[in-house]
């Protein structure tokens, strides 16, 4: 059976009321990693009538039947902003703690609603509040032909203008919505999540999940530059990116996040200029103390996000808004997430980028204010004071396109290819290499961890001199890896947050990695490094372990997992040996490992880097993670076949020889996941199976600058149930496109497919959508 892994990296872009749409899709992909997982952990189905996530499973289940590919779908890597930032953070708690996302679909249609999201002080005390504004309310919405009538359903008519009077008659230049109120609104919603029972986590033990949402400093902090002249400059830099990983097996090590800082990101990511006040720590605190709420780990969260403040003492100061404004598509962060992870059979990965709106603006104003044609001849006129300064402040920074981060995804997907095709070409010679220096009694010997290690010093000696030439410009791009991940973490261990501290740190090691003769490689002999080279190598070089341990996971899944005489247990037992081994590492390379001793020592490396570097090394004691690395390695391989043994051992021992080739060309980093990156959409443009794609034509939210959901409950029904149907004939589409080459599921079993969970997602939601019985009485029609 081959085993693959659909790996999703979502990129949640901002939409203001389209959030109930992006509501829509990543519940699809809830339900999705939902019906992966019960699949695998063989879950029994729960639903006796029936839903998508049925259907879903029952879809993995007919790929596997037909195609021989047991598929297992994994959505770890979320980046969102503004409206998406709020669906990603919901979607990632979903996924890490088998929360429910269906509390959160009654709570967007009763909380996202203009009279709920007013402002207690911002709403018209009475009928007569600002009576003169009521000509320009009726000129708004009571004219004939207006925008309302024009755009409207007749049914909601009367309601979207009852409430467009209540907005124009808020208050004016200050914010309509209310802050608190907002917080509150989602801090209720983690709460109702947490309400309802749980199932298992959708990832698998140990896999990590890491979530991004981007933010604005709306005053900015100073950032250090390094110039030739002069020397130093200062800039503002005004975005701000809030992570969250979840690393570890167990659920204590995992500690994803408190859903007070899940709220924190969600409310700063979200704050619209002009709809909602700026966000603060300050607001946030007040709602707590009302709701008589304890944030235990708010000094610490608040020194990670915001270290800058913190470390001046004015986190409270801190003027956060929205995240879209300078980073609307954060592929930035989640390209940078493809870092560190565990490969274990072959992976498919995919960047899902979810944009509710395409080819249409945030922020709309012309002559008049709406949409005008030009007539034949007309000359489009220059945009006028107002138009210029909203399209250059709001509208044009969020709306780039992304050919910078598809260009970087693309580059990284052809080094990848680059890399495999010198590894295929390499491995006869590097096997035959490996055999030759230790005979052909290797393989029938029992491989203890005492020959293990014997082997493995070999194998390094006899690369090193087969690199010849190339060895010393090797050993320099390790060693100054080595030296920039050792700056990196000392600096994190410190107090410091200070660009042109973290550069002394660095010098300050690089100058004792000279005066010590660290940096002495080649010499007389090319292929030779000095023993004070050698030695910080075997105390300091976690990352070439590591790269080591993935390269052999990679091996297994790519050979004897596919196809292989060895029995399940021997080769689960070779899994979690591998892994076992990488998790001894893995958790040397966080700053939290390392407590307090390192961190005091850590401010002292400027001054006396060597007692620092000593200090670290006796922490790290990599000599104790090999031992104990390879004990788990030689159990493991004792238990396969001479053939399957021999394999394994080849990548083990060989891959010194790989690393040579391959570390230069990936230019010092390492690549974990495997396999090129494919780059796909969800919108309301490239959905077509049930209506011709019109993203105007199908989302009420779209009107009123994007607003539109908010003023009438029908309009939320209506965006949520199409974005349900859009991500799940995506997904499915999706799915479908993991298959290898030459394999293809027939026609009419993807229609097929295609429909069931469509008649799924409306059979579950008639009951809940009770104002759009019509259009679901249409679409079942439609659908067929």
């Amino acid at each position: 059976m081959r085993e693959k892994e659909l790996r999703l990296a979502l990129v949640c872009y901002g939409g203001i009321s389209l959030a109930i749409y992006m509501h829509g899709i990543t519940k699809e992909i809830w339900h999705l990693a939902r019906a992966s997982r019960d699949f695998h952990d063989g879950i029994a189905k729960d639903d006796p009538h029936g839903s998508s996530r049925t259907v879903y499973r029952d879809l993995i289940a007919d790929i596997e039947a037909e195609t021989g590919t047991r598929l297992r779908i994994l959505p770890d890597i979320i980046a969102g902003a503004s409206a998406g930032g709020i669906n990603g953070i919901f979607l990632a708690q979903a996924i890490e703690t088998g929360q429910s996302l269906d509390p959160l679909t009654a709570l967007w249609m009763e909380y996202a609603d203009i009279d709920r999201l007013l402002d207690p002080d911002a709403r018209p005390a009475a009928k007569f509040t600002k009576f003169w504004a009521s000509p320009l309310v009726w000129m708004a919405a009571r004219r004939p032909g207006d925008a309302v009538e024009r755009t409207v359903a007749p049914e909601t008519r009367e309601e979207v203008r009852m409430k467009l009077s209540r907005f124009i008659r808020s208050r004016w230049f200050e914010p309509p919505f209310g802050g608190a109120g907002f917080s509150n609104m989602l801090l209720d919603a983690f709460d109702a999540m947490a309400r309802e029972p749980a199932g298992t986590p959708l990832l698998p033990p140990g896999h990590p999940l890491d979530l991004f949402v981007t933010v604005t400093d709306f005053e900015g902090y100073p950032e250090s530059l390094e110039l030739h002249s002069p020397p130093h400059v200062i800039e503002t830099e005004h975005r701000l990116s809030l992570g969250f990983c979840a690393r570890g097996r167990s659920r204590d090590e995992r500690n994803f996040a408190d859903p007070i800082e899940l709220a924190f990101a969600a409310r700063a990511t979200a704050s619209f200029p002009g709809a909602f006040p700026p966000f603060t720590v300050r607001e946030l605190d007040g709602v707590l103390e009302e709701r008589q709420r304890h944030w235990p780990g708010r000094e610490a969260f608040l020194k990670r996000v915001l270290p800058r403040h913190s470390a001046l003492g004015k986190a409270e100061d801190a003027v956060l808004i929205d995240g879209s404004i300078l980073a609307n598509a954060p592929f930035a962060q989640a390209i940078g997430a493809l870092r560190n992870r565990p490969s274990r059979r072959e992976v498919d990965r995919r960047f899902v980028y979810i944009d509710p709106k395409p080819h249409s603006r945030s922020i709309k104003l012309t002559r008049s204010g709406e949409a005008h044609e030009l007539a034949e001849g007309e000359v489009a006129p220059l945009p006028g004071f107002f138009r210029t300064i909203f399209g250059a402040l709001s509208d044009i920074p969020r709306e780039q396109p992304i050919r910078d981060n598809l260009d970087a995804i693309e580059g990284r997907s052809r080094r990848i290819l680059r890399m495999r095709q010198i590894i295929d070409a390499l491995r006869p010679q590097i096997e035959h290499d490996v055999e030759s220096s230790f005979g052909g009694t290797l393989f029938l010997n029992r491989p203890t961890p005492a020959r293990l290690a014997g082997w493995r010093a070999k194998a390094q000696m006899r690369a090193a001199g087969a690199a010849g030439f190339a060895y010393p410009a090797y050993g320099h791009l390790k060693l100054s890896g080595i030296v920039d991940d050792i700056a990196d973490l000392l600096f994190q261990l410190g107090a410091d947050d200070n660009a042109g501290q973290r550069d002394a740190t660095r010098q300050a090691i690089w100058g004792h990695v000279r005066d010590a003769g660290i940096d002495q490689l080649g010499g007389d002999r090319r292929d030779s490094a000095s023993p004070e080279t050698v030695q910080f190598f075997r105390d300091h070089d976690l990352s070439f372990r590591v790269r080591r341990l993935r390269f052999m996971a990679r091996r297994l899944a790519e050979t004897l997992e596919v196809e292989s005489e060895a029995s399940a247990d021997a080769l689960t037992a070779m899994h979690d040996a591998i892994y076992g081994g990488l998790a001894v590492y893995l958790e040397r390379e966080s700053a939290e490992y390392y407590g307090d001793t390192l961190a005091d020592a850590a401010g002292r490396v400027r001054a006396d880097p060597g007692s620092v570097l000593t200090a670290l090394a006796a922490a790290r004691d990599l000599r104790a993670c090999d031992e104990a690395a390879e004990l788990l390695l030689s159990d493991a391989l004792s238990e396969l076949p001479k053939a399957e043994r021999r394999l394994l051992l080849l990548a083990y021992l060989g891959f010194p020889f790989y690393d040579i080739a391959t570390l230069p060309l990936l230019q010092g980093e390492g690549l974990d996941e495997y396999d090129p990156v494919k780059v796909d959409r969800i919108s309301p443009e490239d959905c077509s199976a049930i209506r011709p794609a019109n993203a105007a034509a199908t989302l009420r939210g779209m009107e009123f600058n994007n607003f539109g959901a908010f003023f009438s409950r029908a309009y939320r029904e209506n965006d949520y149930l199409w974005g349900r149907l859009h991500g799940a004939e995506r997904l499915i589409d999706i799915v479908l496109s993991t298959l290898p080459v030459g394999i293809t599921l027939p026609a009419d079993t993807v229609t097929r497919y295609r429909k069931a969970a469509f008649h799924a997602i409306l059979d579950e939601e008639e009951k809940r959508l009770s104002l759009v019985s019509d259009l679901i009485a249409s679409l079942r029609r439609e659908i067929g």
